[in-house]
């Protein structure tokens, strides 16, 4: 039976890509925008066009050696979501806030809400954001990284279809990395308050 190289084999692959994803936060070159709503549905649909070219390319091996493609398709996404999470910060204004915390709940909040439903919190008009331990940060990145590696696996029969395999793989980028601006769109477009106390 054969098993997937970049995740079975190392199973913290995906919990250290997601640690070191979130821990730097990359920075921006956006300046704050007039029509900030505007320009954020333009940075998202420029980086889901991108991410779904990535992902497309990436996954085109078939078979086994397009197993090995799997973490370096997944990291190549998720740093071009995290520097669109970047860009739509600034636009709103709010780059100087974002901070490890809101980036891994841009990120990851479509696919697990209830990981961290504690880390970023809607009061109001306005959202409290707990800043977080890198204990705590540690325990739901491997979290993620167990959810990814369950829906990797799940879709990684497309990988065995070449060409058509590619397609859907870079389509699901596509939707993914729209679903990471909405959740940004959403956070940024209100006032943030930073819980300094720790958890």
């Amino acid at each position: 039976m054969a098993t997937t190289p970049s995740t079975n084999d190392n199973p913290n692959a995906l919990t250290d890509a997601v640690l070191a994803l979130v821990l730097q936060v990359p920075d921006s070159n956006e300046p704050v925008g007039q029509h900030p709503a505007e320009r954020a549905h333009a940075i998202a649909r420029s980086a889901a066009r991108t991410a779904s070219l990535v992902s497309g390319s990436l996954s085109l091996p078939p078979g086994f050696l397009g197993w090995l493609t799997v973490l370096p398709e997944l990291v190549g996404v998720w740093k071009l979501q995290a520097q669109m999470v970047s860009d739509i910060a600034a636009v709103y204004g709010q780059r100087k806030t974002l901070g490890r915390e809101q980036m891994l709940y841009c990120l990851f909040k479509h696919v697990s809400a209830q990981l961290l439903r504690d880390v970023v919190v809607r009061v109001g008009e306005r959202v409290v954001v707990q800043q977080t331990s890198l204990k705590v940060l540690q325990n739901i990145a491997q979290q993620i990284g167990v959810q990814v590696s369950k829906a990797v696996l799940s879709k990684g029969a497309a990988r065995f279809v070449p060409l058509l395999g590619a397609v859907g793989v870079g389509a699901y980028a596509y939707y993914d990395t729209l679903q990471v601006a909405k959740t940004a769109v959403e956070l940024f477009e209100r006032a943030s308050i930073i819980d300094e106390t720790t958890s």
